[in-house]
């Protein structure tokens, strides 16, 4: 496959390969300088091609947030997978037909009444489950506190049911809130010392706790060091986005994916152009809403990749996108109908989701591969 961007019909998803491979390595020079484990999140990309250039090997190891994710991968030869979201009751049944095929899977829970749910299900099976504890680092969303009596409890629950209980994992959510340097290092430290904090606590009340897992994109790129953890989880650095630039993590010339559009209309008085992608396309992430820079619903680029000065999308209706000048200038760039251009997104996961294949571009900019992903629970 060698097309040029001019025979596509749009919107369409593009995948710059140099970009993400150079992403990746990024990661990994990362995670070996910290010396830990690397448990990459598949989340983000869905897609095999992309999977296989983030694993240590062909068994994995990876993280999922969907056990639609987790099937698909182990289909494909993928038995080390963590599903890194609280566990719901009716979904067990899937994660133990999911062991049945040889997958070594581990669930996370964070409340006794979870735990519980888990013990139950494994005697009425007759099988256990693999168990990380989620520890809330920073209030951002779930998890039980490193210092919460329930820490222990469940832990102790787990195991006196007969589960393979395997450690403590943590997210720092509110990582995506940081605006500065110092202010990353910080929660990735915080992020660190949570989970290793709530690990001590588990084997001093006579417990095993092999797995201190940590992860998100911005602090595994900017933690200092990891003692007392064994590995680290991070996605959306594959692709990077306008959130992630905005935070200073990337900068706009290492975000590998973006929206082909075309522009289908104008309303000069208002300095507005029309482009086939609205947040069908984009999704409705506004991200960088609250960020120094507000990219509307994703920044305007030219067919190499470059921004156009500064435009942006302003709105979105699900099929029109409005691109006009981010100051609000009315002297907007008045382009052809048909003229082609890339959309950087804010948030490249629910922008990817849009989507149920990559169209892989080469170094000349050609399309080189198409590589499926999927989507769904």
């Amino acid at each position: 496959m060698n097309q040029t961007l001019d025979l596509l019909e749009t919107p369409t998803l593009l995948l710059d390969a140099a970009r993400m491979a150079r992403n990746i390595e990024r990661m990994q020079a990362q995670v070996r300088r910290l010396g830990v484990n690397f448990r990459p999140h598949v989340k983000t990309n869905k897609c095999l091609e992309v999977t296989r250039r983030l694993m240590t090997s062909s068994a994995g190891p990876i993280t999922v947030s969907t056990l639609q994710e987790a099937e698909q991968f182990a289909a494909a030869g993928v038995t080390d997978i963590l599903y890194a979201v609280c566990i719901a009751p009716n979904k067990l049944n899937h994660v133990l037909r999911l062991q049945a095929k040889g997958v070594q899977l581990t669930i996370i829970l964070d409340s006794l009444e979870a735990a519980r749910r888990v013990v139950e299900q494994s005697k009425a099976a007759g099988q256990p489950f693999g168990v990380l504890i989620e520890v809330d680092c920073d209030g951002h969303r779930s998890g039980v506190r490193p210092d919460a009596p329930e820490l222990i409890e469940i832990a102790h629950l787990l195991q006196a049911g007969g589960q393979q209980f395997r450690g403590v994992m943590t997210h720092a959510g509110e990582s995506y809130n940081c605006a500065t340097p110092v202010a990353l290092r910080a929660m990735a430290e915080q992020e660190r010392s949570a989970v290793v904090r709530a690990a001590a606590r588990l084997r001093d009340s006579g417990l095993a706790c092999p797995v201190v897992s940590v992860g998100s994109t911005p602090t595994a790129m900017f933690a200092e060091h990891l003692e007392g953890v064994t590995e680290v989880r991070a996605g959306v650095y594959v692709f990077f986005d306008l959130v992630m630039a905005g935070l200073g993590v990337c900068s706009i010339d290492d975000i590998a994916l973006s929206v082909l559009a075309s522009v289908i209309g104008h309303q000069p008085e208002k300095g507005w152009t029309l482009l086939d992608a609205g947040w069908m396309a984009m999704s409705r992430d506004r991200g960088t809403q609250q960020q120094t820079v507000d990219q509307g619903y994703g920044l305007v680029c030219d067919l190499k990749g470059r921004p156009l000065e500064d435009f942006v999308l302003v709105g979105a209706n699900q099929e029109h996108g409005i691109m006009a000048s981010r100051s609000g200038r009315r002297d907007g760039l008045l382009l052809p109908v048909g003229t082609l251009l890339r959309i950087l997104p804010n948030h490249a996961c629910p922008t990817a989701a849009a989507y149920d294949h990559y169209k892989v571009l080469d170094a000349q900019g050609h399309i080189s591969a198409q590589w499926p992903r999927f989507n769904g629970w």
